[in-house]
């Protein structure tokens, strides 16, 4: 496997993605996650236009200056550089948008396009919140220690996305 391939192994990726929370757990004992970093984020940028939003303990918990709470904010922006030098090493390009999806959203207009993927990426954000978890979370952390609430949202994961998947294509 090399950066410049355009497609990695799934089996070596999960290893390397397994591993990593090795050095999680030993250096700055937490798993991996990502949905704390946007209360991280929002809260700090919060807290400077209002500071008395530092009073809510849930905010004030994530906008600690602790090595938790930086580590996932961290593990969000090498996600983001990771995919976009994946890319630009591969010579991947984006492919156009299927005309399947076109006629799911009843146009093939960009912008509503954007409006329906920033609302649907609002509402995973606020579910992962609600959950006390990401996908991430859940998925590679949760079930790596068995946690039985992980192992049902997992579930849950895969039953909705299957679901939402044939509601839009048609298929249900």
């Amino acid at each position: 496997m090399r950066l410049s391939d355009k497609v990695w192994s799934p089996y070596v990726a999960g290893i390397l993605i397994g591993l990593l929370q090795i050095p999680a757990f030993l250096l700055i004992d937490t798993a991996l996650g990502t949905s704390s970093s946007y209360v991280t984020v929002g809260g700090g940028l919060m807290s400077i236009a209002d500071p008395s939003i530092l009073d809510i303990d849930y905010v004030a918990k994530h906008v600690a200056a602790t090595a938790k709470n930086w580590w996932q904010v961290a593990l969000v922006a090498g996600i983001g550089i990771g995919a976009c030098l994946s890319m630009r090493l591969s010579g991947a390009r984006r492919q156009p948008v299927s005309p399947i999806w076109n006629r799911a959203l009843g146009t093939s207009s960009r912008g509503k396009r954007y409006a329906l993927a920033f609302g649907a990426g609002f509402l995973m954000l606020f579910g992962a919140r609600l959950a006390d978890g990401c996908t991430s979370g859940h998925g590679l952390s949760g079930t790596s220690q068995l946690a039985v609430g992980s192992l049902i949202a997992v579930v849950a994961m895969f039953a909705g996305g299957i679901v939402t998947a044939r509601l839009i294509l048609h298929r249900i």
